[in-house]
C-alpha cells in the first residue's frame, strides 16, 4: 500500500457569487485553479440572511457538472429542463449540464443558518454536448456507515460495504462526508491514479505518516497520489474527502462555461445571447 501524504494546505478565500451570496472558495482560485477533474469548490454558509437571501438567480452552464450538498437550510432549484427540487439538509443535487442548462438556486428560508457546498466537476469533450441531466438525491438515499468512532455519509464511491447513490460515472468519483471522534482514525483505499483532497469543516486532523502544518477550519488539503488514506482526528473533526480520475484534456473557461477551446466558449456565449442555448 502506498500511503497518501499531504501535498499542500490551502486556506479558502472569501468570495461572492450569484446575487451577492457570500462564500469561501478553495478550488478555482490562483492557488488551486484546477485539480483535474475538479474545477471549483465553494462553501456557502452564514447565520446572517443578508449573506445569502439574494440567492443564485437564473444563470447558464455548459460543459460541467455541479454537485450541491446541503448541510443546513433550504434551497429551491428550477431549471430549463423542467426539473424542480426543494433541497433540505442532507440532500444532494447532481447536475450534468452537458450542452447547456439555465437554472436558479434560491433560498427557501427567510432566516436562520445556511451551510452547504458546491463542487464543479469537468466533463470530457465527448460528453460536453450531451443532453443535460438532473439527479436529485434525498438525504435518506445516501450511503451511511456508522460505528463508535466515526460517521461516514457516502454520496459517491464505496466505503467498506456501503455504496453511494451516484454510480457509473466517467471519473469514478469518491465523495464522503465524515465526522471522526477525537483520537480515532479514518482509513480508506483510493484508486492510485486519482487526484484527491480533504476539506476541513471544523476540528483538527493529521493525514498520512509525515509531519505537516497545522490544519484549520475551511482548509483545503491537497493530497499526493497513493492508494491508502489515513486521517487521524486530533479532536472531534468533520471533513469532506473527495477524489476523482483526471480527464487529462485542455480546458478553456468562460465564467459558467468550461469547454476545451476558446472558440467553444465564444460559441456558448453566442448560443446564450441568441436564445438557442438551452434548446433541446
Amino acid at each position: 500500500m502506498s500511503q497518501i501524504e499531504v501535498k499542500k494546505i490551502i486556506k479558502a478565500v472569501n468570495a461572492s457569487d450569484g446575487a451577492g451570496v457570500k462564500l469561501k472558495r478553495s478550488i478555482g482560485t490562483p492557488e488551486a485553479d484546477y485539480i483535474d477533474p475538479f474545477l471549483m469548490l465553494d462553501e456557502f454558509g452564514s447565520e446572517n440572511k443578508d449573506d445569502y437571501v439574494a440567492g443564485f438567480p437564473p444563470h447558464p452552464h455548459r460543459g460541467i457538472e455541479t454537485v450541491t450538498y446541503m448541510l443546513s437550510g433550504k434551497f429551491e432549484h428550477e431549471d430549463s429542463t423542467g426539473s424542480k427540487g426543494n433541497m433540505e439538509p442532507g440532500d444532494v443535487q447532481w447536475m450534468k449540464t452537458g450542452r447547456g442548462i439555465i437554472h436558479s438556486e434560491m433560498p427557501a428560508m427567510s432566516g436562520g443558518k445556511l451551510l452547504g457546498f458546491q463542487l464543479w466537476i469537468n466533463m470530457p469533450a465527448k460528453l460536453k454536448k450531451n443532453k443535460p441531466e438532473y439527479n436529485y438525491i434525498k438525504g435518506n438515499e445516501l450511503g451511511v456507515h456508522k460505528d463508535n468512532e466515526k460517521m461516514v455519509k457516502i454520496i459517491a464511491g464505496k466505503y467498506k460495504s456501503v455504496e453511494g447513490p451516484e454510480k457509473n460515472h466517467n471519473v469514478d468519483p469518491i465523495y464522503f462526508h465524515i465526522v471522526l471522534n477525537e483520537g480515532k482514525d479514518f482509513k480508506c483505499n483510493v484508486p492510485v491514479g486519482h487526484n484527491s483532497f480533504v476539506y476541513l469543516l471544523k476540528g483538527e486532523l493529521k493525514i498520512g505518516e509525515k509531519n505537516h502544518s497545522k490544519t484549520n477550519d475551511s482548509n483545503l488539503i491537497l493530497l499526493e497520489r497513493g492508494n491508502q488514506l489515513t486521517v487521524k482526528a486530533k479532536k472531534k473533526t468533520e471533513f469532506l474527502f473527495i477524489a476523482g480520475k483526471p480527464i487529462g484534456e485542455p480546458i478553456a473557461r468562460g465564467g459558467p462555461f468550461v469547454m476545451n477551446t476558446k472558440a467553444e466558449i465564444l460559441e456558448a456565449i453566442q448560443d446564450y445571447n441568441n436564445g438557442t442555448f438551452a434548446k433541446y
